[in-house]
């Protein structure tokens, strides 16, 4: 007797999804827990407040009591962190059943609160792994959207509570490539840089920003009998339009600019139709000259956006020079207000 194979494969999904629910489950109601606890904690802690020492002899006791029975997962300082998670995020109703432990754990090192709530708008929108966020948050994902937008328009992005209208608001500048696993120091050639894309196509859809798609690389097209091959190109729902990307592993000049602009000209007038959004260029560059893009091209012109690419993520140091730059903005806007 024959059986139709996709019967069986029907229920080896059914299969799947039950136990990733069940794992899901399971983690959220240890996420419940350790909240829990963490509040009879900080309670406890108020009764004593008239000693200085309570809040360390109480973590030093209650670990001394259940790590005993219980494990490691109760050790003075997972004891400190169900502090911790409770008095960041004191309402219960307020965590999110799609974030695991491992990522609330990880977010309570943002400490500022408009950063912790992007974080976690794009993890749930997104459906980031714990992996997935925590290279985001290391490749200050928050800070280089900010560099060409402001707080309000980025949170509400991340949110779904409006929808990008600008490519700025979701294209970073620069792009981190560590997970290309190419050397710094290392000579390669353009076609080397895209196949290693091409080899790790998930990893550059994240870095690339949401809603992008993989459409096609060197690409050919035929203008009057010359041909040219764009190097990939790719779509993007939330600006419904294709998105081309010129890649170059060196400065970028104004001729790769003007190259990139016949792109972009020719998927307008053949490629798109007249329900979708013009389209948008990405020069992806190893180095880059933000003066020579703003004379090659017009003014407020919002199609062509060049990218420097690093391929290591950047050093604590970078990171905090980048916060800080961002803070000074801010407050000459202020200032200017």
């Amino acid at each position: 007797m024959l059986i139709n194979q996709s019967f069986i494969s029907e229920i080896k999904a059914i299969i799947a999804s039950s136990k990733d629910k069940a794992i899901r489950a399971v983690d959220n109601q240890r996420t419940l827990m350790y909240w829990q606890i963490g509040k009879r904690i900080f309670e406890e802690e108020q009764n004593g407040k008239d000693r200085a020492d309570y809040g360390k002899y109480l973590t030093e006791y209650i670990s001394k009591e259940l790590e005993p029975q219980f494990g490691s997962g109760f050790s003075k300082r997972q004891i400190e962190l169900f502090r911790q998670f409770y008095r960041m995020f004191p309402i219960a109703n307020a965590l999110h059943s799609q974030l695991s432990w491992t990522q609330y754990k990880f977010l309570l090192r943002v400490e500022n609160q408009e950063q912790r709530e992007f974080y976690i708008a794009e993890t749930v929108k997104n459906n980031w792994s714990s992996r997935q966020l925590e290279r985001q948050v290391y490749s200050n994902l928050y800070e280089r959207l900010l560099v060409s937008n402001n707080k309000e328009d980025v949170l509400a992005v991340a949110r779904n509570e409006k929808q990008p209208s600008d490519a700025k608001e979701i294209i970073k500048d620069p792009m981190y490539l560590e997970f290309l696993g190419l050397k710094r120091e290392a000579s390669y050639y353009e076609k080397d840089l895209e196949q290693a894309i091409i080899t790790h196509l998930q990893e550059f859809l994240l870095e690339l920003g949401n809603g992008f798609s993989f459409v096609a690389r060197q690409k050919r097209i035929h203008i009057d009998g010359d041909e040219f091959f764009v190097d990939l190109v790719f779509y993007n729902r939330l600006l419904q339009c294709f998105v081309v990307i010129e890649i170059k592993t060196d400065k970028m000049t104004h001729q790769d600019i003007g190259q990139l602009q016949m792109y972009v000209n020719y998927y307008d007038r053949i490629e798109k139709t007249p329900a979708e959004n013009p389209t948008i260029g990405i020069l992806l560059c190893a180095d880059k000259n933000d003066t020579v893009v703003k004379f090659t091209l017009p003014e407020n012109q919002k199609q062509i956006i060049a990218s420097k690419y690093e391929l290591y993520l950047p050093t604590e140091q970078q990171l905090l020079d980048e916060v800080s730059k961002e803070l000074g903005n801010f407050e000459d806007n202020e200032e200017e207000k």
